[in-house]
């Protein structure tokens, strides 16, 4: 099993069995550290399997954990389908500025890295030497030699990108740096070896570890950051972490490169040359490096680790899990002084062969698990995104790098609180001896793999045994050189040019799966990450009694930063008795889940684009496309004069002779009569091909509307009401009044703020009123049933606060700057307007009316 990086790329055992970086922590974990501060950064490409067949690009030819969820292949020959020649020349030159940037950084890190070397090689001939010239030449080994490899090429490629034309060539130059690839064959097989005698030099000589914990690395040309701090550790990752960025660089040139351009051939020959090399430092890994070996001379190996949150003593404890061929082990990171070895603590462990998962109707009642609530998270996210404006406006105007550092310390503080207390889905697992531990997951697709992998693990002959204390601390202690995730899946922790991922809406039609050995009734779910975690975001129906189900069901997801979209196919169970004791819910089988990395360039074509993903044998056909933000909130007026989707609400209400149109309340009608309990509802998306069938009953005024209704699935009604108000032309609450209620809810005095949003609702139109507060005091009854629907008020508020208050094109304008901003500040408002007037005790139309003179008429 092979853990992913984020790239797609599975990340091989031997590099992260060589050392281990800082954990950038809270809890348990050092909150003070920072991003540089040890070794490789989790989501860094270390050496990757990659296929040597020319036609598979890296990222689509991962193994992924599951092994066989997968996506097919595309040939880089030539330009992708659709690019015109001129687009990807531009988009050549802008993959060589990136990758020219990153050069500089890492030869100012090369640079960093060899500064300390001649003083010390200076000293070792004195009668007071810091380091014997034996250990120089182990740690600095090879470092002078990629230095010198990269300032040549860096020197040739500059001017070329500099003073750029579609003809201008540097395959050549490519070339021959993938042919001097040797030298980082010898440095690779010494890394283990410097590392160890860098530690160990540190240990015994303090003028050493002064020098190795704060080397000075030069910022870029045009920074004002003039150097930043790194440690000797982290620098000598560097080069491991090159080899596959120029790899994947090389496949994104080939991507955008014309087949008859000259360089083509050079760029194929470099790449082959690359994935050689790569793929012979595969074969050469020694499989007892991921390994430990038991006192009967068996060998241990680890199979998957990550974090989890752990319901310990009533309260949430984020933990590190380590599963083993025959054992599962649960740990946190010791709080360590700084410059010792940092080590982890055994909480406890189970043998495989004494593990068991109780099933739903055998497990008792959870210990009271409180789930946080959903202002608390929501203002964590709110922070989160304000924080991240921050950083970049910050790196934008060449800030101080210790402002920087110190706004990504609070931003990594409040997302490790999400990620502490966002997850709901109870993971419950039994020691037959004895003791249950519970640990609460936020998707069903990681509570299936390591279900999956323990599991696979079990199927072996396992035998049971008790661990010494010295056998357990042997065990434990080898946990941090072997294990494969190193931080806290948070975005803090991301390379600075990483993709931010994905802001606005994605279009998913799920078609058809095919592969299923015998009838079932069968539905999909799809889930996103935001935030560094993954969330379910809609449902297909249930297919019934098939082999073939056909859905062809489209659904519109919002994407919040999100890089993946996960698919899972569930067999559904009508059985009673199967219910979760931890969450009141009947446990439906996974069949099959996959997983594809949502590539902008791919996705935000306007064309739909039409893909695979197999799972366990089972192969799910389905379609995407994706609209920013700015695009999908676009307001424009109806061309019609009939209908009522896209014409004011004024004009709607004239026509029908009613104070709310017909549309709202009937659809509301409906989810209180059926829906109200619907777990998810107004957050699932509804089929589109439904909400577009009762759109076009409601603009033709069909006699059959009420019959369609009592027919159609709950979440295509509530999907029907909220693209009634996202398609008004002009929001519910008004483009005049927006900026108003931005002002207003921003207030700090409670009486201020009660006077301006009570007199900001008085100066609507009639119509927009009284249709508000209907709306209002429904989204209430919804609330109500929180325990059952899991909506709160805070859920609904973030569902239809951007609908109802998002303004139209020529007001957001005004408003727009990175697709991040427009969520992190806008959005968050809106949800916090519409908190607050659900959260407000009843409002009554003719109450408002009647204050109007008490209160100041100033907008």
């Amino acid at each position: 099993m092979e853990p992913l990086s984020h790239r797609g790329l599975p990340r091989l055992s031997w590099i992260d069995t060589l050392y281990s970086n800082f954990s950038y922590g809270a809890e348990d974990y050092d909150a003070e550290g920072h991003e540089e501060q040890k070794g490789p950064p989790e989501g860094s490409e270390t050496m990757p399997y990659i296929d040597e067949s020319p036609t598979m690009s890296p990222q689509l030819s991962a193994r992924s954990q599951g092994g066989g969820d997968s996506v097919s292949p595309t040939p880089p020959e030539g330009l992708a389908p659709g690019v015109e020649a001129g687009k990807g020349l531009e988009m050549r030159k802008l993959v060589l500025s990136g990758f020219l940037a990153s050069e500089e950084i890492y030869i100012n890190q090369l640079e960093a890295l060899l500064l300390p070397m001649k003083p010390l090689k200076a000293t070792a001939t004195t009668s007071q030497p810091v380091l014997t010239i034996q250990q120089i030449e182990t740690i600095f080994y090879k470092i002078q030699d990629i230095y010198e490899i990269h300032k040549e090429f860096y020197d040739n490629l500059c001017p070329k990108v500099q003073q750029w034309d579609s003809q201008v060539t540097m395959g050549h130059l490519f070339q021959k740096l993938a042919s001097q690839l040797g030298v980082y064959k010898a440095f690779v097989d010494n890394y283990k070896v410097a590392l160890e005698t860098a530690e160990k030099c540190s240990q015994s000589n303090n003028q050493f570890q002064k020098i190795s914990e704060e080397l000075k690395v030069k910022g870029p040309k045009d920074s004002k950051d003039s150097h930043t701090s790194v440690t000797m550790e982290a620098l000598l990752y560097k080069p491991i972490d090159r080899v596959t960025r120029s790899t994947l660089v090389l496949h994104d040139l080939l991507k955008h490169t014309p087949v008859d351009h000259p360089d083509y051939p050079l760029l194929q020959d470099a790449l082959r040359i690359s994935q050689n090399f790569l793929s012979s430092i595969n074969e050469d890994i020694d499989p007892r490096r991921t390994a430990v070996t038991t006192p009967k001379g068996e060998t241990r190996q680890l199979v998957k680790d990550g974090f989890l949150v752990e319901m310990s003593e009533s309260s949430r404890k984020l933990r590190h899990v380590f599963l083993f061929t025959d054992v599962l082990l649960c740990a946190k990171l010791k709080k360590t002084s700084a410059g010792k070895h940092q080590q982890y603590d055994c909480k406890w462990y189970i043998p495989l062969a004494d593990l068991v998962f109780p099933s739903p109707e055998e497990s008792e009642a959870s210990p009271q698990v409180h789930p946080f609530p959903d202002h608390e998270l929501e203002d964590m996210k709110m922070k989160i995104s304000a924080l991240k404006s921050e950083i970049q406006k910050e790196k934008a105007n060449k800030g101080q790098s210790r402002a920087i550092e110190r706004l990504k310390k609070k931003m990594f503080e409040n997302e490790f609180l999400l990620l502490l207390n966002s997850p709901t889905i109870p993971f419950r697992i039994h020691n037959r001896n004895g003791k249950s531990y519970l640990f609460l997951l936020s998707s069903d697709y990681e509570r299936s793999e390591w279900r999956e992998a323990i599991q696979k693990l079990q199927k072996k002959d396992l035998q049971a045994f008790v661990l010494s204390s010295v056998e357990l601390q042997v065990l434990t202690g080898s946990c941090f050189k072997l294990r494969t995730v190193h931080n806290i899946p948070v975005t803090s922790n991301k390379d600075d040019d990483e993709s931010p991922g994905l802001y606005g809406f994605l279009h998913v039609i799920v078609h058809s799966a095919k592969g299923f050995k015998q009838s079932a009734n069968l539905y999909c779910t799809l889930e996103v990450d935001s935030f560094g975690y993954f969330v379910s975001k809609a449902k297909t129906r249930v297919f019934r009694d098939t082999t073939e189900p056909k859905w062809d069901e489209e659904f519109e997801i919002e994407l919040e930063g999100s890089q993946s979209l996960r698919i899972l196919c569930y067999e559904k169970c009508y059985d009673k008795t199967k219910v979760n004791k931890d969450n009141n819910e009947i446990v439906d089988k996974i069949m099959g889940k996959g997983q594809i990395q949502l590539d902008p360039q791919t996705v935000e074509s306007k064309n739909w684009h039409t893909d695979v993903i197999e799972m366990n044998g089972i192969k799910v056909e389905f379609s995407m496309k994706f609209t920013s933000r700015d695009m999908s909130l676009k307001r424009t007026p109806s061309k019609k004069q009939t209908g009522v989707f896209g014409v004011k609400i004024s004009v709607v209400t004239k026509r029908e002779r009613s104070k709310v149109p017909y549309i709202v309340r009937q659809c509301i009608e409906e989810v209180e009569k059926r829906g109200i309990e619907e777990v998810g509802i107004y957050r699932i998306s509804g089929v589109a091909t439904d909400i577009q069938a009762l759109k076009a009953v409601f603009d033709a005024n069909n006699k059959d509307i009420l019959l369609m209704l009592s027919d159609m699935d709950i979440n295509a009604i509530a999907g029907t009401l909220k693209l009634y108000f996202r398609e008004l032309p002009e929001p519910l609450l008004t483009d005049r009044l927006y900026p108003a209620f931005m002002e207003g809810i921003a207030l700090s005095d409670p009486a201020a703020k009660e006077n301006c949003m009570m007199h900001l609702l008085r100066s609507l139109p009639d119509p927009n009123l009284i249709t508000f507060l209907f709306l209002l005091e429904h989204l209430k009854r919804v609330a109500e049933k929180e325990p059952i629907n899991k909506m709160s008020l805070h859920n609904l508020a973030t569902v239809f606060g951007p609908t109802l208050l998002r303004p139209s094109e020529v007001e957001s304008k005004a408003h727009l700057t990175s697709a991040a901003d427009i969520w992190s500040h806008d959005v968050m408002a809106q949800v916090q307007v519409l908190l607050y007037y659900l959260q407000h005790p009843p409002i009554s139309f003719a109450e408002l009316k009647r204050n109007t003179l008490y209160f100041s008429t100033d907008v």
